[in-house]
């Protein structure tokens, strides 16, 4: 890690405080062993796949978790350069605009700068993993029937925060040395919700030619793009 992007990392830009486990728990051992096979350097496909016998909702909602911290942190490295004027509508390019829905206040889809959209999209996510009755904390407390649904709609939401800072902000994250950094989140990313299908394909073609350019060696003669 360079140390430019250290000094940035360590500033610890997180919109919001970071949501932890708490240690002895389930959770906070899978957590454990999800961070020691990204450590060791292990494949990232085969880090992400479900250990033999884990439950498949403990899992998801230990990568749901680590994922809305980590993107938190990637986006508050660039978030003084995404303001009001140079980021008048939350898109991926000319082709994708995002509209915020959250059956409150915005109660249809909105139009919004990009900046607004970030705030009210961590703000929601917050709520839903701080809430007990969605991401049960004590041991023996199920699940509801609906959270993987919940969970498909976080990370399809987050996915647009990596459309966002690699269309339009990748040229800071250049500058600050945090490329490799930021590819290897979205690597790890990518194959979670590919692997687990939280994340529809057609959601996922706004970045389809990032994920080709790294995929593509692995790819027969003669394949096509994975999308």
């Amino acid at each position: 890690m360079s140390i430019a992007l250290k000094q940035v990392f360590n500033k610890d830009k997180t919109f919001r405080p970071k949501r932890k486990f708490e240690p002895g728990t389930q959770r906070f051992e899978l957590h454990k062993r999800a961070q020691a096979s990204l450590n060791s350097g292990v494949d990232l496909k085969a880090a992400v796949q479900l250990p033999s016998g884990e439950d498949q909702n403990d899992w998801v909602a230990v990568h749901v978790v680590d994922f809305f911290n980590r993107i938190n942190l990637i986006y508050g490295t660039i978030c003084e350069f995404c303001t009001e004027r140079t980021c008048p509508v939350m898109s991926g390019g000319p082709k994708y605009e995002y509209r915020w829905q959250d059956d409150l206040k915005y109660k249809k889809p909105t139009a919004l700068p990009a900046p607004q959209y970030m705030n009210l999209l961590m703000d929601w996510i917050e709520v839903q993993i701080n809430n007990e009755d969605i991401f049960p904390t004590c041991v023996g407390v199920p699940f509801p029937k609906n959270f993987l649904q919940i969970c498909k709609k976080i990370l399809c939401r987050l996915f647009r925060v990596f459309v966002h800072v690699y269309i339009h902000h990748f040229d800071r994250v250049i500058v600050m040395g945090a490329e490799a950094h930021v590819n290897t989140c979205y690597k790890h990313f990518y194959y979670f919700v590919t692997e687990m299908n939280l994340i529809d394909r057609k959601e996922l073609e706004p970045l389809v030619s990032v994920t080709v350019r790294w995929m593509a060696p692995r790819l027969p003669r003669g394949a096509h793009q994975p999308f």
